[in-house]
């Protein structure tokens, strides 16, 4: 098991954070009904590192994404981000650790009457407290690295998806979080445009040290930017390891079951 995925549920936050540790999940369990999606799940992400998560739909990948955004709640378990607890905590304290976190949906989830710029500073101005000016800069800036530096005044109904996606990248990218969060940024995309996004991703992953979690199906996008790949089933890693050993050396039977459908 790679030492970017630990477990080690006794080490406290103070810890955690000496350690480099961005994100850590202790014992974490998620229900829905009887189906259990995630089973007492523990494991841990280093700051700065790009983590893909991958397996069949079910598995509970995109499951650990909406805990660390506090859109669903876990049933058991702790969930600590940069040595803050996230859960249980109280709701003053799952605010401020949020503001950690960026996330792109699959879908879009653009305000369809704002303009791209205004999309993109909203968030800004209004949760982080950033002066107008300021966040139309940092705005200007993110639309330039997304190749999109001439649709500030368009509408997102005037942008094609990977377009819209890609305002989406930069709309998270301008809270200045720690860690992004990806839930198969592309699959909501027509097939000609998914190089399009990918190659925005991959461009952050190379010349930023923002931490990545990304949930894919894309196998040769995971095996370019990951720094560490995790193989999910049934609500729990069966097998991590480096991009290299898991595409071209699998030890599970699960994984090489699963990647011999998809690859």
């Amino acid at each position: 098991m790679s030492t970017d995925i630990q477990h080690n549920p006794e080490k406290n936050p103070a810890e955690n954070r000496s350690n480099g540790e961005l994100i850590r999940l202790e014992q974490v369990t998620k229900r829905f009904g009887d189906n259990t999606v995630l089973d007492h799940l523990d494991f841990s992400v280093q700051a700065g590192k790009h983590v893909t998560l991958i397996g069949p739909s079910g598995s509970g990948k995109t499951t650990i994404l909406r805990l660390l955004m506090t859109l669903t709640k876990p049933d058991e378990g702790r969930i600590t981000v940069d040595g803050q607890q996230l859960f249980p905590a109280p709701e003053k304290q799952i605010r401020e650790v949020r503001k950690k976190i960026g996330m792109v949906f699959q879908q879009f989830n653009l305000f369809p009457n704002m303009t791209v710029l205004r999309n993109i500073t909203e968030a800004p101005v209004t949760v982080l407290g950033m002066s107008k000016d300021e966040a139309e800069a940092r705005a200007r800036e993110l639309l330039e690295m997304v190749g999109l530096a001439d649709k500030c005044d368009a509408r997102p109904t005037q942008l094609s998806g990977g377009q819209q996606q890609r305002v989406a990248i930069a709309r998270a990218l301008a809270m200045r979080p720690q860690m992004l969060l990806l839930d198969e940024v592309t699959s909501a995309l027509d097939p000609e445009l998914v190089a399009g996004v990918l190659d925005v991703l991959r461009d952050i992953a190379r010349s930023t040290d923002i931490t990545m979690l990304c949930v894919t199906h894309e196998m040769n996008f995971a095996r370019d930017i990951s720094d560490q790949v995790l193989m999910f089933d049934s609500g729990r890693v069966i097998e991590s390891g480096s991009p290299e050993k898991i595409f071209n050396d699998p030890e599970n039977d699960r994984t090489r079951e699963f990647l011999s459908a998809v690859l």
